[in-house]
Parts: structure tokens; sequence; C-alpha cells
């Protein structure tokens, strides 16, 4: 069954405008036409929930397109994504404890307490 770019954009929450740039761009196939209006197929909401999800993680447009690239050059981009996801999830790790720490200490400044430096000395 194929919808229109409106009930793909009311079903996804994203702007028809945002779909066609995705489609002009190549994150989003051609869509089939019909009396000159474009027709999505149901597998378009899941391509549009994972472009969501991608940007949300951080991944750029630019980097969205490149999964699309050359096995070799898609590797590259994945590789090095891996490793900026993995520190940006250990600063989001250490924070965490900064947070969990700070709710409970009783000291003025956080950085004069021996549990918290002893703790951040760990963090990498």
């Amino acid at each position: 069954m194929l919808m229109t770019i409106g009930r793909l954009s009311e079903l996804t929450g994203v702007p028809a405008s945002a779909i066609r740039f995705w489609e002009r761009h190549g994150l989003l196939p051609e869509p089939e036409r019909h009396s000159g209006q474009r027709r999505y197929p149901e597998n378009a909401v899941e391509r549009i929930a994972l472009l969501r999800k991608c940007q949300r993680a951080g991944l750029t447009l630019a980097d969205l397109a490149e999964l699309q690239q050359d096995r070799p050059r898609r590797t590259e981009m994945i590789t090095a994504k891996l490793a900026e996801t993995e520190q940006r999830r250990i600063d989001l790790e250490h924070a965490r404890q900064f947070l969990e720490h700070a709710v409970q200490c009783s000291r003025t400044d956080i950085l004069d307490c021996p549990k918290f430096r002893a703790q951040m000395a760990l963090w990498k």
C-alpha cells in the first residue's frame, strides 16, 4: 500500500519539506509517482525513523549519505563514528557519576571532596 507525502509526514512527525530534502540528497529512495504526486511504500516510515534516530545520535546528513557509499569509504566512516560514539558514552557516564555524587556530597565545592577526587582520578 502506497501513501502520500502528507500521510508519511503525519505518521513520522517529519515535515514534508524535510522528506523532500532527504530525497534530493539521496537519503530516501525516489518515490513512485501517481499523477505527479509522490507515493511512498510502508517501509518509508521505518527508513525515516532510522534517519531520525541516527540524527539524534549525532550523525550528520553527510554521515548518513556516506553510509550509502562503497564499502571501504563506508567502513572508514563507521569506524570513526563508533570511536566517537564510545567517547561520548564514556563522557556521559562520567557526567552521570559526577551528578550522582554531587547530589549526595555535603562539600560546598565538590572538587574538595576526596571521594570525588578519587573517582575523577579513575576517569581516562
